[in-house]
C-alpha cells in the first residue's frame, strides 16, 4: 500500500512536468500506447516538438473562426505520429469551441461511392461529433437539444410567453415552426427535409416519445437505407445517401455557427484506403470529392468548415494510384519550392510531419514516465542516465533506423515500465537488452494487399 507522504511525493515530481492532468487522462494515455493507438483525451500532455505545427493551426482554427474554410494534409511515414497530430489538433479546436468529429477512411468508408460507402463515413464522421464537455464523441443529442432550446427560448421571449409555459404541447406548432424558420435561413441543399427532422426531434424531447426521437437521431446520423422506411417514421421524403451527405456535413456546420460555436473541424485519417482503391475509376472519384472540398473551401463556396486528411507520402506523390496521379490535385498540392527541411512554410495545406529528434523523444519519454507514475500510484527506479541506455540500446539495433518508429519507442518502453513496475529487482540493462525491432508497418502497398472491386 502506497503511503499518503510518498503519493504527495510523486505528484509533486509529476505536476514539474506535467500540469493540470485528469487521472481518466492519465489512464487513457498509459492503456492507449501500450496498445499502440492513440489516446482519445490527454494528447495535450505528452506533445513533443510540434510546437511550429500547433501554432499554424491556431492561426488556421483563427482564420475559420473569421468565416474562411480550410483544408490541411498531414503526411508522414507509418507511426510518425500522423493520428497523434489529429487528436492534439482536436484538443486545440474544442478549447476555441469548435465542434470536431473523427473518422478513419476503410475499405468500407469512402469520400465517393456508389454503394453506401459514402454515407458510412458520414455515419462514422457523426457518431464521433465532440464539443468541449463531451471530447470522447457522442455529441450530437446534446448539441441538438442545446440548439432546440436556443429556439425556445427565443420563442418565448418574442411571444413574451414564460420557459415553463411555452414547453406546454399547445405551443408544439409555434416552436416546430420556428425550428423550420431558422433553418430555412441557415441551410441551402436538402434544408426541408433536415428541418422536418429536427421538427421530429423535437416533437420526441418535448412530448417524452423515445422512439421518435431516436429515428430523428437515425436520419440525422445517416442510417435509414430506404426512403420509405424514413417516409413511415418521420414523414420525409429523402434519406441521407452517399450523393448528398457532404451536403448535409455543411448544413451541420450551419447549424453548429448558429449555436454560437467557432465552426466544424472533420479530421479523416487512415487515407492509404483511398490510395488502396483497385480501380482507378473509383480512386480517382474520390479524388474528385477531394478536389470538390479543397475548392469549396479555398475559394468560400463554405464558412467555418475545416478539414483535416491525414495519410502516408506514397497516398499523397505516387504518380500512379496517390493523390498526385490526378493532375488537379498535383498542382494544388506541390510544396512550396522554397520550402528546405531548416526552412519550412506551415501556412501551406501539405504539411510533412518530421521525425522527433533525440532529444525531443528523450524530454517524451521523462513526460510519460511521470505520467506512468501518476497513474500507478508509484515511483519507477529509472535514472535519467537509465532512459538514455534505453534509447541507445532501441537506436542501435539492426533495423532501428529504417523500421523504429515512436509508436514503438513509446510502446517498449511503457512496457520497460511494467515490468520493472511489477519485478522492481529485476536487472534493466539484461531487460533493455533483450529489446527487439520488428517491422510492423503494414504492406499497404502491395498489390495483394489491395482489395477487389
Amino acid at each position: 500500500m502506497i503511503t499518503t507522504q510518498l503519493f504527495q511525493s510523486i505528484f509533486k515530481k509529476f505536476s514539474e512536468m506535467i500540469d493540470n492532468i485528469k487521472p481518466k487522462e492519465a489512464t487513457s494515455i498509459i492503456n492507449s500506447l501500450i496498445g499502440g493507438v492513440v489516446p482519445k483525451i490527454g494528447v495535450q500532455h505528452i506533445t513533443v516538438g510540434r510546437s511550429d505545427e500547433i501554432n499554424a493551426v491556431v492561426t488556421a482554427l483563427e482564420d475559420v473562426k473569421n468565416g474562411h474554410s480550410m483544408v490541411k494534409f498531414w503526411i508522414g511515414d507509418f507511426g510518425s505520429g500522423k493520428s497523434f497530430m489529429l487528436h492534439l489538433l482536436n484538443t486545440v479546436a474544442l478549447k476555441q469551441k469548435f465542434v470536431v468529429a473523427n473518422a478513419d477512411f476503410t475499405p468500407d468508408n469512402r469520400l465517393y461511392s456508389n454503394d453506401g460507402k459514402g454515407v458510412a463515413l458520414y455515419s462514422a464522421i457523426m457518431d464521433n461529433v465532440s464539443i468541449q464537455t463531451k471530447p470522447e464523441g457522442g455529441a450530437l443529442p446534446t448539441l441538438l437539444e442545446k440548439w432546440i432550446e436556443q429556439v425556445i427560448t427565443k420563442t418565448a421571449e418574442e411571444n413574451n410567453i414564460s420557459l415553463a409555459e411555452i414547453r406546454n404541447e399547445q405551443y408544439l406548432n409555434l416552436i416546430q415552426n420556428n425550428i423550420m424558420k431558422t433553418i430555412n435561413e441557415i441551410t441551402d441543399v436538402g434544408g426541408f427535409d433536415f428541418g422536418t427532422v429536427v421538427m421530429k426531434y423535437y416533437e420526441g424531447y418535448i412530448t417524452g416519445d423515445e422512439q421518435l426521437r431516436r429515428n430523428a437521431l437515425k436520419w440525422l446520423k445517416g442510417e435509414y437505407k430506404t426512403k420509405t422506411e424514413a417516409r413511415q417514421d418521420l414523414g420525409v421524403r429523402e434519406v441521407i445517401n452517399d450523393l448528398n451527405y457532404y451536403d448535409m456535413l455543411k448544413n451541420f456546420c450551419k447549424l453548429f455557427v448558429n449555436m454560437g460555436y467557432s465552426g466544424f473541424m472533420i479530421n479523416l485519417d487512415e487515407a492509404i484506403n483511398l490510395y488502396k482503391i483497385s480501380t482507378s475509376v473509383m480512386r480517382e472519384k474520390n479524388y474528385e470529392k477531394i478536389l470538390t472540398i479543397y475548392n469549396d473551401c479555398f475559394q468560400g463556396k463554405v464558412s467555418n468548415l475545416f478539414f483535416n486528411f491525414a495519410g502516408t507520402k506514397e497516398f499523397l506523390e505516387n504518380q500512379r494510384r496517390g493523390l498526385f496521379s490526378y493532375d488537379a490535385l498535383k498542382t494544388r498540392l506541390a510544396t512550396n519550392k522554397f520550402e528546405t527541411s531548416e526552412i519550412r512554410d506551415f501556412a501551406q495545406p501539405v504539411l510533412k510531419l518530421l521525425p522527433l529528434d533525440h532529444n525531443e523523444i528523450f524530454v517524451l519519454l521523462k513526460k510519460l514516465k511521470a505520467i506512468f507514475d501518476y497513474n500507478y500510484k508509484t515511483t519507477i527506479q529509472i535514472t535519467d542516465d537509465e532512459i538514455h541506455q534505453f534509447m541507445e540500446e532501441l537506436f542501435n539495433k539492426p533495423g532501428a533506423s529504417e523500421f523504429l518508429t515512436p509508436r514503438e519507442v513509446i510502446r517498449d518502453f511503457l512496457n520497460v515500465l511494467n515490468i520493472i513496475r511489477q519485478n522492481p529487482n529485476i536487472d534493466k540493462n539484461k531487460l533493455f537488452g533483450e529489446i527487439e525491432i520488428e517491422d510492423e508497418r503494414p504492406d499497404e502497398f502491395s498489390l495483394d494487399s489491395i482489395e477487389e472491386l
